[in-house]
């Protein structure tokens, strides 16, 4: 019985050993070639590390493609291995690091978090750090552990002044970005584009980041092997060429001056932007300058030198009768209305009054344009029109909506309606709120850009195409273009074309014998315009309006369209709007091909001292 029990046991004991030697024997049968792909792929994930090459981003130029508004420059970038700094240094090296780079040590610290103390991968620590401070570093470098640098491409931004609204600039991602973006292929280590241009063609401009793979061993460490991996080139961003014309820019710059408002110029046939200025503006090459805080700064100015005037609303003012008398030559108001005005006109409960208290006698539609009659357009809207038919005619004209512009941060403007009063303020809509909008004050808001598109709409015959500030996108290795940006049909409508013959004609009246009379300068060309003074509840301050095309008689392909806006607030021009004659300036510059100083000797007595005040 007992052998038994022994023989039992050895046999279990035998079957047990030969049960694991078989599982072991398919077991590495399996992974040594079944699964020898899958194994070796997971051996060189293991063995191999990578770290990435930042693509440079593409450049941008104007339209002459000749000369970059924006290109790379070398760099620095301050990077810390944490493996190799040791515990015990931390305190030490964030000391040091933080005078060397001359930050708080709290900064060097929320890079260098707990969480990645003991990873052998690198942690940028800043980027864009001068040649001055990486020498100071290198010269230091036995007490600084772990700690390295790479040379990076940045932005350099080659021109400075009003362009910085048009091309943006480009900063770290931040979390909520990245959560958008991820599916892009964007990394928490990319830079990314802020504004501009530099955000809205982002995923054009950025490029595709390479890999330089190194061999490591199971703790990290570099060793000198050759790398089981190839590595991989990074691929530039594309160029981009603007629509910007830089003389006309830079006209338009020098014409407006230190006054906050903005310049558009548009070409009416294509809608391209030739210049668009905007002051207040902002240096993105500050940006990188990490010795200061250069852009919560900038936040914090009351100015706001990163909004993008052109892109903001405004009450559009007088500009608003151009729509008023497009909707009265369509809704076939009565050809010999007149209205006699008085300088002002009682209605409800309050006068109402005109830009010029004396008044202006009997006018009809065409001497009501042309003088800006305010008397005449308050009855047009209250008598004939009603503020359905005005916003249904503000509409057609693009008001209320985006244009859709190719840059960030554009607002829609606003067309008041009653419902949107009775929800808004719980109030009725009156007979008087009609009248303030029809020429263009109460809740009307709308944006340079806009009014651009207006007079578009009258010179196109009825269509406006949408807006754009880049013209082509353009391979940096071979010059070839790889996209135009064609023209895109934004607004259409089916008026009488008769209309904007008349419409032209008033305009052409404003410069002739109207408004403008005395404002205009320049043999250069000959315009129309609409001039427009914006109410902002103060006594002796307006928002300034010129807006205005040219040539008059010209077909649209060869006509721009100039919008000027000065805010109110400006000191400068308390007592004289200077919107017509940054107008003249301009169109001097562009029609008679001078500089800007040669448009001030060719205009110099029409000015006298004013230019230079």
């Amino acid at each position: 019985m007992k052998n038994s029990v022994s023989k039992l046991r050895l046999y279990i004991v035998v079957a047990v050993i030969a049960s694991i030697f078989i599982f072991n024997l398919i077991h590495l049968y399996r992974m040594q070639v079944v699964n020898q792909n899958l194994y070796q792929k997971k051996a060189t994930a293991v063995s191999s590390r990578s770290n990435i090459i930042v693509a440079p981003r593409g450049e941008i130029y104007d339209r002459n493609y000749d000369i970059p508004y924006v290109d790379n420059r070398e760099s620095f970038s301050v990077v810390v291995n944490p493996a190799f700094v040791g515990k015990d240094n931390y305190e030490s090296l964030i000391i040091k690091l933080s005078q060397f780079l001359e930050v708080e040590e709290s900064y060097i610290e929320q890079k260098l978090p707990y969480s990645v103390r003991n990873s052998f991968n690198n942690v940028e620590i800043m980027s864009a750090v001068s040649y001055d401070k990486i020498v100071k570093i290198a010269e230091n470098i036995e007490f600084l552990p772990g700690v390295t640098w790479e040379t990076i491409p940045i932005r350099n931004y080659l021109f400075d002044g009003s362009i910085s609204h048009i091309l943006g600039y480009v900063g770290n991602i931040s979390q909520s970005e990245f959560q958008v973006l991820y599916n892009e292929g964007y990394t928490l280590n990319d830079n990314i584009g802020k504004n501009g241009v530099e955000k809205q063609y982002d995923i054009i401009l950025k490029g595709k980041n390479g890999l330089k793979y190194k061999t490591v061993d199971v703790q990290g460490r570099k060793l000198d092997k050759e790398n089981l991996e190839k590595d991989v080139p990074p691929v530039a961003g594309k160029n981009l060429m603007l629509t910007i014309d830089r003389n006309i820019q830079t006209l338009a710059e020098k014409a407006l001056g230190n006054r906050k408002g903005s310049v558009t110029v548009l070409k009416p046939s294509t809608g391209e932007i030739l210049a668009m200025v905007s002051y207040p503006w902002y240096e993105p090459n500050e940006f990188y300058d990490n010795s200061k805080n250069a852009f919560g700064e900038i936040l914090l100015d009351d100015n706001k030198p990163l909004l993008n005037r052109a892109l903001q609303g405004y009450a559009p003012a007088s500009t608003f009768k151009i729509i008023m008398s497009t909707a009265a030559l369509e809704e076939q108001v009565p050809t010999d209305l007149t209205v006699d005005c008085t300088g002002r006109v009682f209605y409800g409960d309050r006068y109402f009054g005109c830009w010029n208290p004396a008044g202006h006698g009997v006018v009809d539609l065409q001497a009501a344009l042309e003088n800006s009659c305010n008397i005449f357009y308050y009855t047009l809207g209250r008598d004939y029109l009603g503020i359905d038919k005005i916003n249904t005619y503000a509409r057609a004209f693009g008001f209320g909506e985006k244009t859709g512009i190719d840059l960030p941060n554009e607002a829609s403007g606003q067309v008041p309606t009653p419902e949107w009063v009775k929800k808004k303020y719980d109030t009725w809509w009156t007979n008087g709120d009609t009248m303030n909008v029809s020429i263009g004050q109460g809740q009307t808001l709308a944006t340079p850009i806009q009014i651009a598109n207006e007079l578009a709409f009258i010179l196109n015959e009825g269509v406006v195409y949408k807006p754009h500030v880049v013209k082509e996108i353009i391979d940096p290795l071979t010059g070839k273009t790889l996209e135009t940006i064609s023209r895109e049909v934004l607004l259409k409508s089916t008026y009488k074309p008769e209309t904007f013959v008349e419409i032209k004609k008033y305009m052409r009246g404003v410069i002739t014998d109207g408004t403008a009379k005395n404002a205009i300068s320049t043999r250069a060309v000959e315009i129309a315009a609409k001039t427009g003074t914006g109410e902002v509840g103060l006594k002796d301050r307006f928002h300034d309006w010129f807006v205005s095309y040219g040539p008059y008689d010209a077909a649209p392909e060869d006509q721009v369209v100039m919008v000027v806006m000065i805010e109110a607030s400006n000191e400068l021009d308390r007592w004289r709007p200077w919107a017509p004659k940054a107008s003249d300036l301009i169109y001097q510059g562009i029609f008679a091909n001078q500089n800007f100083d040669e448009v001030l000797k060719t205009l110099r007595p029409y000015y006298l001292r004013e230019l230079w005040q």
